[in-house]
């Protein structure tokens, strides 16, 4: 595998990668547990820019934190080469080259550490002589930032 860890003016932030461990609860309800898997790099943009709202005033207030971004190595492969579904990769940490937070939580249990995203989708890029160039992603803020780090 390549050293995916190395930015570039192409892919010039570094992201953290968690996959669960799946247990099942006495009542047979699924129960994950995350852990660290590898930092990759990648580059990664707001959805929207400025002139959208993220907040949306609605009978409940929803927080709509979308980014799409670019990897050269697949989220849904882990480092072990075990193939996850996407429901089960949390993306976090978006940094730059020099280890500074992007987007990061202002407020609740995680106020100055990373937003925690989901992936949403995942869709491989293939260049003109059919090889998968990098892999374009949609990351949502998942709902619970509460998972620890």
């Amino acid at each position: 595998m390549e050293d995916c860890t190395t930015t570039d003016f192409l892919y010039p932030m570094k992201a953290d990668l968690y996959y669960p461990i799946i247990n099942q609860t006495q009542y047979g309800q699924a129960s994950r547990t995350w852990f660290y898997d590898r930092t990759i790099i990648c580059n990664a943009t707001s959805v929207g820019g400025a002139g959208t709202e993220q907040i949306k005033p609605e009978a409940f207030l929803q927080h709509e934190n979308k980014l799409i971004a670019r990897v050269k190595a697949d989220p849904r492969v882990s480092s072990n080469q075990t193939d996850n579904a996407i429901s089960n990769i949390l993306i976090t940490n978006i940094r730059n080259a020099n280890d500074e937070v992007i987007y990061r939580e202002t407020a609740g249990p995680r106020s100055g550490r990373g937003t925690i995203y989901e992936v949403a989708t995942v869709d491989p890029f293939t260049g003109p002589f059919g090889s998968v160039e990098y892999f374009k992603i949609l990351l949502r803020r998942t709902e619970n930032q509460t998972i620890t780090d």
